[in-house]
């Protein structure tokens, strides 16, 4: 009697123990994104946030992250930092170029100027950070500040794979060909550990052309 109890304790604190172990290890597993456009195209350098309370790195531990400029663009053409890292802006071209920003979450001015700035522009607040030359209309660039740590971007294929641990988990999608405005982030809630595909619409951007191409000018 007392040996048949004891092996069905053991039985179900054996199922038990198993069953504990495949939940931790489906709940460490990573979970994959996918991200296409309306017409089933695959999104590189989309942008997908975590929305969890991590440890935020101090400023002062982050390194200055560098936006250059090169054949008259902005070199990379996204750049992702974290809240309260610097960014440095050298001119890598052989001509002067005008950097600005009207965006709300970094408005700032690097006035005409060629080779390395004075000094690092530090970008304190989160949001989206859209770059523009005010002598070449051609080159546009952005800068997304996270507000967490646990930030990354697709590759070629629109693929990313994200280490969340417990679900429900909230994620933003942001890419820079987004109809919506530049400002916004699409907020997706991950309620299985199944491969999630994610629609961002978005449009062609419109030509731009510099100052020199339309006057013809051999010098700028």
């Amino acid at each position: 009697m007392f040996e048949r109890a004891f092996q069905k304790f053991a039985k179900s604190h054996y199922f038990l123990a198993i069953g504990l172990f495949f939940s931790q290890f489906a709940l460490s597993a990573n979970i994959d994104l996918v991200i296409e456009d309306q017409h089933g195209q695959k999104l590189s350098g989309a942008v997908v946030e975590l929305n969890i309370a991590d440890k935020q790195a101090t400023p002062s531990s982050l390194p200055i992250a560098i936006m250059d400029q090169v054949h008259k663009q902005f070199l990379p053409e996204l750049l992702v930092v974290q809240q309260g890292q610097k960014v440095n802006f050298p001119n890598s071209d052989n001509i002067r170029h005008h950097v600005y920003s009207f965006s709300q979450a970094k408005p700032f001015q690097l006035r005409l100027y060629s080779g390395q700035p004075k000094e690092p522009i530090t970008f304190e607040q989160q949001g989206v950070v859209v770059l523009g030359c005010n002598i070449h209309d051609s080159m546009v660039g952005y800068i997304y500040v996270a507000s967490s740590e646990s930030v990354y971007k697709t590759d070629k294929k629109g693929y990313v794979s994200l280490p969340i641990n417990t679900l429900p988990a909230q994620v933003s999608v942001w890419h820079p060909l987004q109809t919506a405005p530049l400002e916004n982030k699409k907020m997706i809630t991950i309620n299985s550990q199944k491969q999630l595909q994610i629609t961002v619409n978005t449009s062609s951007p419109a030509p731009r052309n510099t100052f020199g191409s339309k006057f013809k000018a051999g010098n700028d």
